[in-house]
């Protein structure tokens, strides 16, 4: 099985190449600097240079891929923002930072995907809970909230258009053991990506289109 992971310099991105690694598969991954590209390299990745935050960048993923087959594809790049508890509006320089690499990112991948996809290829784009809109009851992290729910948006758009090529969902990592989610989160980074490694796997044409949390229980929209 061939793999890609976009935005595999640490936390989830990185444990999605360890784990697969593991299991033998053979596994392309990006990272934005050459510290993380020699990461990639040591587990036995291929490694390409993207930051998904930079058109320039971005432009080249098709040629780098080009003739290659995935048959997971895992699009993780994120960041979190500004670590607001209420209605604290965010600077220019914030909203662009966080909207451009959590959102305009997977804008720009996805569509340098669609000729790389393996028959029945399953797509994954990391969100979040906190993106979710009918169960919420907090405004913590408002930025990073309106950046998730408007990467479902791109993802249901990707489910309908590559329907019948592949099977897209985004995924809730829980709250996990990283840089982003910190030392005091309930879920360690390997039982999350152990979880969806397996949900992944089983994924059928049926569950194109949904938002799961990592154990494969729905979340609403």
């Amino acid at each position: 099985m061939n793999v890609l992971v976009i935005g595999a310099s640490r936390g989830i991105g990185l444990e999605f190449v360890r784990q697969y690694r593991a299991a033998g598969e053979g596994v392309w991954a990006t990272a934005r600097s050459e510290e993380g590209l020699a990461v990639l390299r040591t587990l036995g990745a291929s490694a390409i240079a993207l930051d998904v935050a930079s058109a320039e960048s971005a432009s080249r993923l098709g040629w780098q891929i080009e003739g290659l087959h995935f048959d997971t594809v895992i699009v993780c790049a994120g960041v979190f923002g500004p670590r607001t508890s209420g209605l604290q509006p965010p600077s220019e320089a914030e909203f662009d930072a966080v909207m451009h690499t959590n959102v305009l990112g997977p804008m720009r991948v996805i569509p340098q995907l669609a000729d790389a996809l393996a028959p029945g290829a399953k797509l994954a784009v990391l969100s979040s809970r906190m993106g979710a809109l009918g169960a919420r009851t907090s405004t913590s992290g408002w930025l990073y909230r309106a950046s998730k729910a408007a990467v479902n948006s791109v993802l249901k758009d990707a489910s309908i258009a590559l329907a019948g090529r592949a099977v897209c969902v985004s995924f809730h990592p829980g709250w996990v053991q990283t840089d982003m989610g910190g030392t005091g989160a309930e879920l360690p980074v390997q039982d999350s990506v152990a979880d969806m490694r397996r949900v992944l796997s089983g994924l059928a044409s049926t569950d194109n289109g949904r938002f799961l949390n990592h154990d494969g229980s729905t979340i609403d929209w």
